[in-house]
């Protein structure tokens, strides 16, 4: 199969597409023959070497992605092949920048047939972090006013949606701590100062979550409020819920700008520079 991956870590320049071994379906797993793929801030930075994530040379990076399932592993009985699906790759592994991947069959989801593959993949993991973030973690209520910061990017841009969605006055802005005051709830997307300047904005009794500040929640300067540290596991429910709210209209598929795997050193760079709209996808077959 065709994959885009490295060798070592390094700058964008050490993406390589070229052939890598068919994956094959163990126990429980499918093989799914990827569509799209989706571009994650996360990729670069395991690509890097500071994600802390170990990686075995040659390694195919990719968290999420939609596609068809070509072949079922033994135990596998809710899923077929010729099945549209979409998932996220279980925690600490990756491999969607491919032709296909070898997945459990319990994380992945089915494909509606009015959510393109595109959009599938672009929603993935975007949606999965937001809806736990937003709804199991902070417990989001309706009436309850919530700042999400670094609102232009893919998560931040679902989680806005779904805290409308269910009833909360929403804010998003770079700068809170000079114009927001009294927050129920925060939510962090882009980490350093702007994380510590939440707890600047909440009121006695907040909960803040955070992202992008590493394994832990930064630590609070004052004793009246909570930072949170979200589990973004990984299982179908969530993935089923994000189907559920697009088909609601309560979420919108973010605009995609599509690349071929081979362009692969031309996304991560875009990606790392954050100045583009919505989502990179590869568009793999």
């Amino acid at each position: 199969m065709k994959a885009a991956f490295i060798e070592r870590h390094g700058g964008p320049e050490v993406l390589k597409f070229g052939e890598m071994p068919d994956p094959v379906a163990a126990s429980g797993e499918v093989v799914v023959d990827i569509v799209a793929a989706s571009v994650n801030g996360a990729d670069w930075k395991v690509r890097e070497g500071k994600s802390g994530q170990l990686s075995k040379f040659p390694y195919i990076l990719g968290r999420d992605f939609s596609g068809v399932v070509s072949a079922v592993g033994e135990g596998v009985r809710d899923l077929r092949i010729g099945d549209e699906v979409f998932a996220v790759c279980d925690v600490g592994q990756e491999g969607a920048y491919a032709e296909k991947i070898a997945i459990k069959a319990a994380i992945v989801a089915k494909k509606p047939d009015s959510l393109s593959h595109v959009d599938a993949a672009a929603l993935s993991l975007a949606g999965l972090t937001a809806i736990c973030a937003i709804e199991d973690t902070l417990k989001l209520q309706a009436g309850e006013t919530i700042l999400i910061q670094g609102g232009a990017g893919g998560v931040a841009s679902f989680a806005i949606q779904l805290a409308k969605h269910l009833g909360a006055r929403v804010i998003t802005t770079a700068s809170a701590s000079k114009i927001v005051r009294d927050c129920d709830a925060v939510f962090d997307t882009v980490g350093g100062d702007v994380a510590q300047r939440s707890f600047t904005v909440m009121k006695p009794g907040g909960r803040a979550a955070f992202i992008a500040s590493g394994a832990q929640a930064p630590k609070p300067d004052r004793s009246d409020v909570i930072a949170l540290r979200p589990n973004v596991g990984r299982d179908r429910p969530h993935l089923e819920r994000i189907v559920a709210l697009v088909a609601s209209g309560a979420v919108r598929p973010p605009e995609a700008t599509r690349y071929r795997l081979s362009e692969a050193v031309t996304a991560h760079r875009v990606s790392e520079s954050r100045h583009f709209r919505g989502k990179l996808v590869f568009l793999v077959r």
